[in-house]
């Protein structure tokens, strides 16, 4: 068996937006009617359908009409085609001016998580690749700075801004992903939210030791209110992003 080579010795994974590469396909020659906003485009529609298990270089260029080797003149791999799509998701978030003296950080940290949780939903695909680029194109890096600005704002000692940052949107990260999963999976029965909520809780009853947390976890569940599914994970979403600006106000109290 091959011996892997000493940590120091292996190159760290590249990135679509390091200098030259993102000028791929300037060049003369290469097939017209493409340009990389085109195909990131349609790659990020083919992720939104078809999910990241499906999605190949032969997928996009059949989508695209061409040949799979046309996209080359643009990319080099499908991981740079994967980091372009996750910079274009980041481009749908509106962004607020943290500038803006007479704005409350909290009402735009709130508006950024909300945001950043729509995103996660509405492209499933995100979660599972997100930790695997840089997240140094334009979209992000924007969304990212922006984010350092508002949190920045709060009154927090420097040191403390990045536990902040961490806080909210490593929790809205995880929030987004499992409501994004939970989806998926209402989308494979075909029934409607409600439908499917209720036969898991009924499934779940009929599980040998769990009718006691089953009936304690029926009692929080009516306490938190909503007349629906979507209704529920909103109001869970908010109170708990809620408990994180507090806790950044208590801190900065503290401080």
């Amino acid at each position: 068996m091959k011996e892997d080579g000493p940590k120091e010795d292996r190159p760290a994974r590249g990135s679509v937006w390091r200098t030259g590469k993102e000028r791929r396909g300037g060049r003369g020659g290469q097939p017209s009617g493409l340009d990389r906003a085109r195909i990131t485009a349609v790659s990020v529609t083919l992720l939104d359908a078809e999910g990241l298990d499906r999605f190949s270089m032969r997928r996009l260029a059949a989508e695209l009409n061409v040949t799979a080797m046309s996209l080359y003149w643009y990319v080099d791999t499908k991981d740079d085609l994967l980091e372009l799509a996750l910079d274009a998701a980041f481009g749908e978030l509106p962004l607020p001016a943290p500038e803006d003296d007479a704005a409350d950080w909290r009402e735009q940290l709130r508006t950024l998580a909300v945001d950043y949780r729509a995103m996660m939903v509405r492209h499933p695909w995100l979660s599972p690749i997100a930790g695997r680029f840089l997240n140094i194109g334009p979209n992000s890096l924007a969304f990212s700075r922006v984010v350092q600005q508002v949190v920045g704002r709060a009154g927090l000692p420097a040191h403390g801004v990045t536990g902040a940052i961490s806080a909210v949107f490593q929790f809205v990260y995880g929030y987004g992903t499992i409501e994004g999963h939970f989806h998926a999976r209402i989308a494979d029965t075909g029934l409607s939210a409600e439908e499917y909520f209720q036969q898991s809780l009924t499934v779940a009853s009929e599980v040998a030791g769990t009718s006691e947390v089953m009936r304690e976890s029926r009692a929080l569940m009516e306490a938190r209110g909503g007349d629906t599914v979507q209704e529920m994970l909103d109001r869970d979403f908010t109170f708990a992003l809620d408990l994180l600006i507090a806790g950044i106000e208590a801190m900065v109290a503290r401080g």
